[in-house]
């Protein structure tokens, strides 16, 4: 007998999941809510999309602070070379960029999204648009259907693929809705908080500097005066404080501790490659060579222009003092400053900004085998839904393929 399934978001976790359900067999309704399927897809990449990472996939679980264990089963079954092999199969020649970053040679997320379709229609994957889910119904400790949120109709199933996304970027249909779903139907859910996300800061001076991004710097997190996580790369001041490829990495850090009150610092290292000896060696040549000039017009060599005015402040030396008359103690300050430039970390950008979502459902509740749920018979997870969330770099999107992947064959083997 032909297996029916529903499966629910319409995104990369949930567009795999459909496909691969129908390919193995079953008769496949995807419902998603928004007006068009893979909406986050489209703006991922900054509308590039960057699809996953061309690294060693023996190691990409340790790109995975969230939960990375969970996805040796999905990732070894559905790897990075595989997805590029698939989006190959329908037409999509892709590139890598600096840190393995996988892209489509048409720099465009767009030629994602209509591969997905088109991997659809040859499933013969039914779409439903504008159809949002109110309930999963279970009967007995096994799915029977769902019900539509408008007009009640009540769709019956084997199987239901719950691939919702988190709770970020909500305009693109991510609300949180399968978490709720999922709590309905007996699941724990892990607060869900933004990660990949900018901070704000306590100090105003990020502002001066907005726009300005610095290469080859190292920024470290701190929580309650104790070292937590370290980055080593490309950041961004903003206009409300810091952003860029380090400090969203950290940023997860960062998040978790905000929402238990903790206090968090970011300090940041601008010559992360010399020791505070070649430091201070340096600017005692440099004072030699501008001796004659004021201090404020005396870091050139050492600095990014804009960012000259916002350090002489900080430093505390009189910016119209002749540089031949700075302190030993003066320049020891300085050179402190280089090594660690202090920021306090009042609050993130937001769970709606966020590139992707930590928390979610519980993967204690979920087999990584099959993504079937331990406790409600024929109801799987598939993507950022799930309790796991990777750094920048193609490691999310890559996770919600595999896991969509995973998920849509499992229903094949349900008895």
């Amino acid at each position: 007998m032909v297996k029916k399934v529903v499966v629910i978001g319409g995104g990369a976790a949930g567009m795999m999941a459909a496909g691969q359900a129908a390919f193995v067999g079953a008769e496949v309704v995807l419902l998603e809510k928004m007006t068009r399927l893979g909406s986050k897809i489209a703006i991922s990449g900054k509308g590039r999309c960057n699809l996953t990472n061309a690294g060693d996939i023996s190691n990409f679980v340790s790109f995975y602070p969230g939960n990375g264990k969970f996805l040796y089963a999905s990732l070894k079954e559905f790897s990075n070379k595989a997805l590029v092999y698939f989006f190959q199969d329908y037409g999509v020649e892709t590139k890598v960029e600096r840190g393995g970053r996988v892209f489509p040679t048409a720099d465009d997320s767009e030629v994602i999204v209509e591969a997905l379709k088109k991997y659809l229609k040859r499933t013969r994957v039914k779409i439903r648009l504008n159809q949002a889910v109110q309930k999963i119904m279970i009967e007995e400790g096994k799915v029977t259907g769902v019900q539509l949120a408008v007009s009640g109709e009540v769709i019956q199933a084997d199987a239901v693929i719950v691939a919702t996304g988190g709770a970020s970027y909500p305009g693109t249909g991510s609300t949180g809705d399968g978490y709720t779903l999922a709590e309905n139907a007996g699941h724990r859910i892990i607060k869900p908080l933004p990660a990949l996300v900018p901070l704000k800061t306590l100090e105003k001076w990020p502002k001066e500097l907005q726009g300005l991004t610095l290469k080859n710097t190292a920024a470290s997190i701190w929580v309650d005066g104790k070292k937590q996580g370290e980055e080593f790369g490309e950041m961004l001041f903003t206009h409300f404080g810091v952003s860029g490829p380090i400090i969203l990495t950290l940023s997860r850090i960062a998040s978790k501790a905000l929402d238990q009150k903790q206090k968090v610092e970011l300090k940041i290292n601008l010559k992360p490659a010399l020791t505070s000896e070649q430091i201070n060696l340096r600017l005692q040549r440099d004072f030699l060579k501008y001796g004659n000039k004021q201090f404020k017009n005396a870091l050139d060599d050492l600095l990014p222009q804009s960012m000259i005015p916002v350090m002489v402040a900080l430093s505390g030396i009189d910016p119209e003092k002749v540089v031949n008359k700075v302190t030993k103690e003066e320049r020891k300050k300085l050179c402190r400053l280089f090594q660690e430039l202090v920021l306090h970390i009042t609050t993130t950008l937001g769970i709606a900004t966020a590139i992707v979502t930590s928390g979610g459902i519980d993967v204690k509740q979920i087999n990584p085998t099959t993504m079937e749920s331990r406790l409600v018979k024929g109801l799987f997870f598939a993507g950022e839904v799930i309790d796991i969330d990777g750094v920048t770099g193609g490691y999310n999107l890559q996770a919600a393929f595999s896991t969509g992947y995973k998920a849509g064959r499992a229903t094949a083997r349900m008895s």
